[in-house]
């Protein structure tokens, strides 16, 4: 199978419809047809589900196993055809979840990038997400909320931070509110850990539907308005104070939120180590965050084993 036959895969997929990918790749219906049917012979299954007079696509159960490993075959084909050039700065694949990246990473990409030493590819992925990326090698490093098993990924403490209650433009309270104090109707839900939805679960009536749910960080400030309230982490909050929005202690509030760092093996030790140091840095300006990070994280990381154990059993530091 070639890249051309892989790519016109994910283009139907990105775009919803054999037609409208045939559209944006500029060629025909008939042409695009025949780079999947050229897949599917080679593979010896069918990836998409063909039923006459349904334009939208769908794919069979193999198909959707093999988007990852399309995904994964282009940004294979990506690296070695840069290894001729010799003048290329080493590449940091970097992921991280939402909240993580737009509150706290900003600063820590652009030391990265300011040494004009490396290149840095960015994505945003879940949790569950970033550890079959990193597995597959095709991310270096990913910064997650909720740790999982893996034997073949390394699962590393990487700082931790309390919750505060984050109010709106018309929000009145102390400096330090108790959850009953709070009304559920003014809350701006995020799902954050399954440790905090178990404390959020005992001291709210889960009956009572908090003003919005969201799901992405990005939406936060538009809803802090009036009496509307959230509880984040400190870091996000951080950034957010410069709004005048008031930032209150929780009393009896949940457990500190744990970010970790996921890598396999010692995959370019130098760039993640760099990464790794910067990152210290910053959490260490920031007052009420503790860092889970060595002070030397790059000679660190170099010590540690070329290979994860092959059963898993010290996967998780």
């Amino acid at each position: 199978m070639t890249r051309m036959e892989i790519e016109a895969f994910l283009a139907i997929i990105k775009y919803g419809s054999i037609t409208a990918a045939a559209g944006k790749l500029y060629v025909t219906q008939p042409a695009l047809s025949r780079r999947i049917r050229a897949v599917e012979e080679e593979l010896g299954y069918e990836l998409i589900v063909r039923n006459k007079g349904v334009r939208t696509v769908c794919l069979t159960e193999e198909g959707k196993a093999f988007v990852a490993v399309a995904e994964k075959f282009c940004y294979l084909y990506q690296e070695a055809s840069a290894i001729c050039n010799r003048n290329q700065k080493p590449v940091l694949n970097v992921s991280s979840v939402g909240s993580v990246s737009t509150y706290l990473l900003p600063e820590v990409l652009h030391s990265f990038l300011g040494s004009k030493v490396y290149n840095l590819c960015f994505h945003n992925y879940h949790s569950f997400e970033a550890y079959s990326y990193v597995e597959s090698g095709m991310i270096d490093i990913a910064l997650i909320s909720d740790d999982m098993y893996s034997k073949k990924v390394m699962t590393v403490p990487a700082f931790q931070e309390p919750f505060v209650l984050l109010g709106g433009e018309g929000w009145k309270g102390a400096d330090s509110v108790h959850p009953t104090q709070l009304d559920p109707q003014n809350e701006i839900r995020l799902p954050w850990n399954p440790e905090y939805d178990a404390w959020h679960e005992k001291w709210f009536d889960e009956t009572v539907y908090p003003n919005v749910n969201l799901d992405q960080m990005s939406l936060l400030e538009e809803f802090l308005v009036k009496e509307n309230w959230a509880i984040v982490p400190l870091t996000v909050a951080r950034r957010l104070k410069h709004k005048n929005l008031p930032v209150c202690t929780i009393k009896e509030g949940p457990d500190d939120r744990i970010i970790y760092y996921l890598i396999s093996s010692n995959r370019k030790q130098e760039l993640v180590g760099h990464f790794l140091s910067l990152l210290h840095r910053e959490l260490t300006s920031i007052t009420g965050v503790k860092s889970l990070l060595s002070d030397n994280s790059e000679q660190t990381f170099s010590l540690m084993p070329q290979e994860m154990e092959s059963d898993g059993s010290a996967n998780r530091l």
